[in-house]
């Protein structure tokens, strides 16, 4: 069995987090409140205004990832602006037609998405990607789900987002959700997304395959 771990600690020029209800998800939890209604949103390109160092830097990738390995224990040093998403769904809320219309018509889609990123991400940029069900303390899975992935840049997310066949359906399926019930929808949504300092990662990893998380990126490229 393997264990590792990936950690992120971007300073607040480096992070956006945005939300489609007052509920606060994430690092939100830990804030005193939510902002108003923001400008920059509803567009491509939207993420990367919301992100405060965007506007004296274009956040592009500086170096490549590379491996130290000792034995089963491995290390990954990353590169420069290295950006990581974490993109939400909560559907507790809903009930009948609404519920059928997310795990019938909008998840498959979503789910058919994030399986791209994790076994073909590759060759759009995307290092590793992990569609995630949420639990209670006791393990039982809620009706939360979000999809977590590593990205080369913030340029090749924003190029899959706008562009990609598994995006557009996604991107397609959710307007078509969102059109049908207009405010009534109780479909919580949220993502995060961080463009971090190679002083702000951390990966290490033991005993584990080498497709896990960011080692994925160096074995699909040789680099070590």
């Amino acid at each position: 069995m393997g264990t590792f771990t990936e950690i992120l600690r971007p300073t607040v020029e480096r992070f956006e987090t945005l939300f489609s209800s007052n509920t606060p998800e994430g690092v939100a939890c830990l804030a005193e409140g939510l902002s108003d209604d923001v400008q920059e949103h509803a567009y491509w390109g939207g993420a990367r205004d919301r992100i405060p160092l965007s506007q004296t830097s274009d956040l592009a990738p500086v170096g490549e990832p590379r491996v130290l390995t000792d034995g089963p224990h491995q290390r990954v040093q990353p590169h420069e602006n290295i950006c990581l998403i974490r993109s939400g769904q909560d559907w507790v809320a809903t009930e009948g037609n609404e519920r059928r219309m997310y795990l019938e018509g909008l998840e498959p889609v979503l789910r058919a998405g994030m399986n791209f990123l994790r076994d073909e991400g590759l060759q759009v940029g995307c290092f590793a990607n992990r569609y995630m069900t949420v639990v209670d303390a006791a393990g039982r899975p809620l009706d939360k789900t979000f999809g977590m992935s590593w990205w080369a840049s913030l340029a090749a997310l924003e190029q899959w987002a706008e562009s990609h066949p598994t995006h557009v359906a996604i991107f397609g399926a959710a307007l078509n959700y969102l059109g049908a019930l207009g405010p009534t929808a109780k479909l919580k949504l949220y993502h995060e997304v961080t463009v971090a300092a190679k002083d702000e990662q951390y990966f290490e990893y033991f005993n584990c395959h080498p497709a896990t998380g960011l080692l994925r990126a160096v074995a699909g490229t040789g680099r070590k």
